[in-house]
């Protein structure tokens, strides 16, 4: 048998003052394991962000803003990179607390989570945020809702822009600013559904689940070609991956940050190759996937691609 060698692999060089960029791309002359998936990865998002003619998703899943994430998602609509933001409600949840002045504490996992519930303390791993942050929240949500005038139908991402237009900072103001629908298909599964729940018990205000559907898919017939952006996977990775499915063509781009594993079958650790199956990339897509921690992974990808498009 006759085997054919790519390229040799080269010792990557790590010196003094390199930037995300070089050492990215000294990670792409190694070429293994996910080092040179992270590589492929800023290739293909540079390619993604290049092409006017691509509608840009972006899928935000696991606790990406408890870990200090959500800036680089709020810079990004600011920088026009995204056009369509799908994210759990959880993440859009710790947004609005963070824009409202509360914040996020650096604690430990080596704690009794009892004695943590006690004292009103709630923990993401090693990240803690006390109750008063949500009841705060609490009084904002409340606030928001009872300025949409009573007998109306909105859509969710209409009651996320509301929210996002009474806010100064963060994702959910720089989408409203900026124009950018943020659609969250699962939105009860959060404080903000859970404070919706409460509003609608003494008003008459109808938040249809539906309605997003129209825009969403709209667009993605009007679109020539289309790429994603995926942090983790759940419910906004399989919301950006069948909106393509109505059209007659699947993505041309897409990149995956996870930690899952792809033989357990489940959404989030399935591989982009296997959305090929469905239909939802095109067999010509330019795809990878990057195993490992997206606090890690995010911001790299990120500050290498644009060294590449201002730099």
């Amino acid at each position: 048998m006759t085997f054919k060698y790519g390229d040799a692999v080269k010792q990557a060089q790590v010196r003094p003052g390199m930037t995300v960029g070089e050492l990215v791309d000294e990670l792409g002359k190694a070429g293994a394991y996910n080092g040179g998936s992270l590589w492929q990865a800023v290739n293909i998002y540079e390619r993604m962000l290049r092409d006017e003619q691509a509608l840009k998703f972006f899928g935000l899943s696991g606790a990406m803003v408890p870990g200090g994430m959500g800036g680089i998602v709020a810079d990004l609509i600011r920088r026009g990179h995204i056009d369509i933001l799908v994210s759990t409600g959880a993440n859009l949840t710790h947004d609005v607390i963070e824009a409202i002045g509360c914040h996020h504490y650096h604690g430990t996992a080596q704690v009794s989570d009892t004695e943590l519930c006690e004292e009103g303390v709630n923990r993401i791993y090693d990240i803690f945020l006390p109750n008063e942050a949500f009841i705060r929240f609490e009084e904002f949500m409340q606030e928001t809702y009872s300025s949409i005038p009573e007998g109306s139908t909105v859509s969710i991402s209409g009651l996320l822009n509301q929210i996002g237009g009474r806010l100064e900072t963060g994702i959910l103001a720089a989408a409203a600013k900026a124009g950018v629908p943020v659609y969250c298909p699962a939105i009860q599964d959060s404080m903000i559904g859970l404070q919706y729940w409460l509003f609608s018990q003494t008003h008459k205000v109808t938040v249809s689940a539906f309605d997003d559907m129209h825009g969403l898919l709209d667009r993605c017939f009007e679109a020539k070609r289309a790429g994603a952006l995926l942090v983790g996977g759940g419910v906004p990775k399989n919301y950006i991956l069948q909106s393509k499915l109505m059209t007659e063509s699947g993505f041309d781009y897409a990149v995956q940050l996870t930690g899952d594993r792809p033989d357990l079958g489940g959404l989030s650790g399935a591989t982009l190759e296997e959305a090929r199956s469905w239909g939802k990339l095109t067999g010509e897509a330019t795809a990878v996937t990057v195993y490992g921690d997206a606090t890690i992974n995010l911001p790299l990808l990120v500050a290498a691609t644009l060294e590449r498009l201002e730099g």
